[in-house]
C-alpha cells in the first residue's frame, strides 16, 4: 500500500435516538448522532413499530397536519 493516502481511524461514540452507544472507528473523529441503530431498526428486531423518539412525527403533524 501507498504511505500516506489512506485516512486516520479514531475511535468515535456513536449515540442512537433510541439511546443505545457504541464505539466504532471512523475517518470523521469527533462523536455523533444517528436517529436509528440495529438495536431499534425493524428489520434487525423483527418488530414493525412507530418510531418517533426525537419528535420528528409531531414536528410533520404540526407543520402539515389536518386541521
Amino acid at each position: 500500500m501507498k504511505k500516506g493516502i489512506h485516512p486516520e481511524y479514531k475511535l468515535v461514540t456513536v449515540t442512537c435516538a433510541c439511546g443505545n452507544t457504541f464505539v466504532t472507528r471512523s475517518t470523521y473523529g469527533k462523536d455523533f448522532k444517528v436517529d436509528i441503530c440495529s438495536a431499534c431498526h425493524p428489520f434487525f428486531t423483527g418488530k414493525q413499530k412507530l418510531m418517533d423518539t426525537e419528535g420528528t412525527i409531531e414536528k410533520f403533524q404540526r407543520k402539515y397536519g389536518r386541521k
